[in-house]
């Protein structure tokens, strides 16, 4: 299995038998991307959220891919409502997929579509897809039941953001990483715009104090786990 980081807080990830899988796919708008919309396809589509950096180019993807997007209801709804195949899920809700399961869980974040609209809850994303456990944390403060969340799931890679201002700044962030406790941290949703500057490094140095390893990724770089 492949795992693409393109900035921000999207991800590919390509699964041993070739099915494709963007997550909060925000390419055109996103300074700091390394590819275009027009570059990617994708079979799945998986959403946290309705903001703008996130949902992003998700719509003109699924559409010319006529691919499947996977969110919360409300999102799906809306999601739908533009001409694309949606699944819709809730939080604390899992389903089984061709690539593997799917559970939503919370995140302390809002949720309004680029037209202004509240379209439900932002979600964290729990991926069992193949042999791991990839936890896409979404948009979040720091909450305590991320303690539960690593207790009932062996989480083999987290997905962290550290950007500050909008979601946890690194000390929260390092703290989300004692309670979830997975094997690898990658630090997510920095440097992107001004007000969320953070540094990685500082981050990986915190984290791997408290015993957890960390990778950065470079903006376009792939990783095989």
């Amino acid at each position: 299995m492949k795992l693409r980081y393109f900035s921000h807080s999207a991800f590919q990830i390509i699964t041993d038998s070739g099915q494709r899988i963007l997550i909060d796919p925000f390419f055109d708008g996103n300074p700091t991307s390394p590819v275009k919309s027009s570059d990617m396809d994708a079979d799945f589509i998986l959403l946290t959220h309705g903001h703008g950096d996130h949902l992003g180019d998700a719509l003109d993807i699924a559409k010319r891919c006529n691919c499947l997007c996977i969110c919360e209801n409300e999102l799906a709804n809306y999601i739908s409502s533009k001409g694309v195949a949606v699944h819709n899920m809730h939080i604390g809700g899992a389903h089984e997929f061709d690539f593997g399961k799917i559970k939503l869980t919370q995140a302390l974040h809002s949720s309004v579509t680029p037209d202004n609209e509240c379209h439900g809850s932002a979600t964290g994303i729990l991926i069992h897809v193949e042999d791991k456990i990839i936890y896409h944390m979404g948009d979040t403060g720091l909450f305590s039941d991320l303690k539960l969340i690593g207790e009932m799931n062996r989480v083999d890679l987290l997905l962290a953001p550290i950007g500050d201002n909008f979601t946890m700044g690194i000390e929260d962030a390092v703290k989300a990483c004692e309670f979830v406790n997975p094997d690898i941290v990658i630090p997510i949703h920095y440097n992107t715009f001004p007000v969320i500057q953070a540094d990685p490094l500082n981050f990986k140095q915190k984290v791997e104090n408290q015993g957890i390893s960390c990778q950065v990724l470079d903006f376009g770089q792939q990783i095989t786990l």
